[in-house]
């Protein structure tokens, strides 16, 4: 996952769509400078002074390239499971996670991010992004034996909402989630995901929602965590 289709569809498709806008571009141009006024006229002209093969020809390749560096961005962004009776492992970006099977409890979707929980009740994975659609991964999940779980995520309700310095949390927690804080109203999903991580060390799971994070105690480092 994502299916073999849906990559062919995107590495072959954005080329193609790219090589039709520069053969439509020259027509567009002439149809542009046929107007009473238009913007770029000096440019424009320009562009229709080149002969019409090699205009065609220069503008097909550069909307195939465009295509690719497009179908390339796309796929970087896409995460990418495989699923088997042993282990999953999820590929986004440059992260890469592997867990055996045995250590995954329970499967779910949360919002647009997949959760992968222990038998702690930790969060191993939650990951966001361009995930499959939800009904082939669930199949893909429950044909390998996975226990899923389709109402979503069933701690939902112990989730609180994030205050600095509540009696509840450590020190070390507070200090990882208001990096995390930072991170989010930065944009930086890399940073933020490492430091959940951290935060799941020290029994701590944290999901956000418009940048707001909400936190629960879990796993075997949770009276840590209380510390």
């Amino acid at each position: 996952m994502p299916k073999l289709g849906d990559r062919v569809v995107v590495w072959v498709g954005a080329p193609l769509l790219g090589a039709g806008a520069g053969w439509l571009l020259r027509y567009v141009v002439g149809w542009a400078t046929t107007l009473p006024w238009t913007p770029f006229e000096g440019p424009l002209r320009l562009i229709e002074s080149i002969p019409p093969t090699a205009f065609t020809i220069g503008a097909v390749v550069v909307g195939v390239v465009a295509g690719l560096v497009l179908a390339a961005i796309a796929d970087e962004y896409t995460v990418k499971i495989v699923i088997d009776d042993q282990r999953v492992s999820i590929a986004h970006r440059s992260s890469r996670q592997e867990l055996p099977r045995s250590a995954v409890a329970l499967a779910f979707l949360d919002a647009k991010h997949l959760v992968l929980l222990g038998h702690d009740t930790e969060e191993l994975v939650r990951q966001g992004g361009d995930l499959p659609r939800p009904r082939p991964l669930a199949e893909a999940f429950q044909a390998h034996g996975y226990p899923w779980r389709a109402e979503g995520d069933p701690h939902r309700e112990e989730f609180r909402r994030w205050a600095d310095g509540h009696p509840d949390l450590a020190d070390a927690a507070h200090a990882y989630l208001r990096a995390r804080a930072r991170a989010l109203e930065k944009g930086d999903d890399r940073d933020a995901e490492q430091l959940r991580q951290e935060l799941a060390r020290l029994g701590v799971a944290v999901r956000e929602e418009d940048k707001r994070q909400f936190w629960r105690h879990a796993g075997r480092g949770a009276e840590e965590a209380e510390t």
